[in-house]
């Protein structure tokens, strides 16, 4: 990882693309100038949510082109083929296998909005044929995925952004260097939550794979385990198999932002508690969770779920609050920030250059998820950096995997803060990867 100096740098670097000029009071989007071989061809995986929200918002940045869909439900992607074309006035052709998507020689790069279980994989097939990866969060289904990601863009030469938009957000950016510049002093302790209501997903039946649906392609490089009905196309989340609970799901935009603000990298020592507490049904991962994390430059990480109690903190569902030795600062989960003294006063209040924020279960809303996807065009276009690239996306997706290790262990996890591997803990580093399906592990 980059030293702390190199942070630095980098943050200031990154605000002076596409989210500046929302800063400085600018359209986000550029009028597409240039000539006809600086189209980027996009390909996108998995639209049955998110995906096809990234796909219509990539439609919309100029010079890029929704090339290719690749979707395993035939409904879903008759649906996402219609979408584009009402927007783009272009029907793209369908795939339902990866593999022979990447065979097309004119896609430029591939956007990954599958199953947590499939980011990885796919990210590492679409880099080895050559094309840069736009993966949506996490990055990686388990911390050996990510640490092979790191590597294959390094050894392939490609670009891989992760989708943690915030990265992209003006708002915090520039809260990130009023950190730097020492707005409440040294910043030694962040807490993050996230709350939701999520309903109980029943007791799952095996039953018939729908005709629609290509099951086995859906399940890919993970062993195949019978079809039931609760868990396709979201519930796969609460289910260790697939996904990754709801620390990944959502808490890894929060632990990125802190950990982004307090300038750490791998912790030295993590803890976990909670469980599935509200229902009794075939979830598996906690609807109630609490990780913390210590790190080496003396300062401390909290982050709180709360998937089925909505009560709102600071009167948001998410958000992210730093404490420092001069004061607070407070970012109630979209691009506003607040600062406090330390005796709680608020001394400033930053509104958004982007006006009202429409979040909405898929996102932020557009002109502010767009930021993210502009900077990687712009990227692979040679003209920004990325904002996200993987080396930065592997740590941020490893806190709540080790948040989960810790939680599924029931131990307290010291780690290595040069790479967080788990130290002298052979149950919880039987963790740190996975079983793959016959023929589908992924190889650098």
């Amino acid at each position: 990882m980059r030293k702390n100096s190199d942070r630095r740098n980098f943050l200031r670097q990154a605000s002076m693309g596409s989210a500046a000029l929302l800063v400085a009071g600018q359209a986000p989007l550029l009028a597409f100038n240039g000539s006809p071989n600086e189209k980027v061809v996009l390909a996108v995986m998995g639209t049955n949510g998110r995906g096809e929200y990234l796909a219509t918002l990539f439609a919309g940045i100029p010079g890029v082109e929704i090339g290719y869909i690749c979707e395993v439900d035939e409904t879903v992607m008759n649906r996402t083929l219609g979408v584009i074309e009402k927007k783009t006035g272009k029907r793209p052709p369908g795939f339902k296998d990866i593999r022979k998507l990447l065979e097309q020689k004119d896609i430029d790069a591939l956007v990954v909005a599958a199953p947590d279980h499939w980011h990885a994989p796919a990210t590492l097939l679409a880099v080895q044929a050559g094309k840069h990866v736009y993966v949506e969060k996490p990055c990686s289904h388990n911390p050996a995925e990510g640490e092979l990601l790191v590597k294959a863009a390094s050894v392939h030469n490609r670009l891989i952004q992760m989708g943690n938009q915030r990265r992209s957000f003006p708002g915090v950016m520039k809260a990130m260097q009023d950190l730097r510049d020492g707005a409440i002093g040294r910043p030694y302790f962040a807490k993050g939550w996230y709350t939701n209501n999520r309903k109980s997903i029943g007791r799952g039946k095996e039953t018939a794979v729908p005709a629609n649906l290509d099951f086995d392609l859906w399940q890919g490089p993970a062993p195949r385990r019978a079809y039931k009905d609760n868990l396709v196309h979201y519930n796969w989340h609460w289910f260790w198999h697939w996904g990754t609970g709801e620390a990944l799901n959502n808490g890894t935009h929060e632990l990125d932002v802190m950990r982004w603000g307090l300038d750490v990298s791998f912790p030295s020592k993590v803890v976990s508690a909670g469980g599935r507490y509200q229902w009794k049904d075939d979830w598996e991962t906690p609807d109630t969770q609490t990780i913390s994390y210590e790190f080496n430059n003396n300062t401390a990480i909290l982050w709180e779920g709360r998937s089925c109690n909505d009560y709102r903190i600071e009167g948001s569902g998410r958000g992210v609050i730093f404490y420092g030795e001069k004061g607070t600062l407070v970012i109630p989960g979209g691009d506003d920030y607040r600062i406090h003294d330390e005796s709680g006063k608020m001394i400033r209040e930053e509104k958004s250059k982007v006006g009202k924020i429409e979040a909405t279960t898929i996102g932020m809303g557009e002109t502010l998820d767009q930021l993210h996807l502009i900077n990687f065009i712009n990227s692979i276009r040679g003209q920004e950096k990325l904002h996200s690239p993987i080396a930065e996306g592997h740590v941020s997706t490893l806190l709540p995997q080790l948040g989960n290790i810790a939680w599924r262990t029931g131990n307290t996890l010291h780690c290595d803060p040069v790479n967080g591997h788990i130290l002298n803990d052979k149950k919880a580093m039987a963790l740190w990867n996975r079983e793959y399906e016959k023929g589908w592990a992924p190889k650098l």
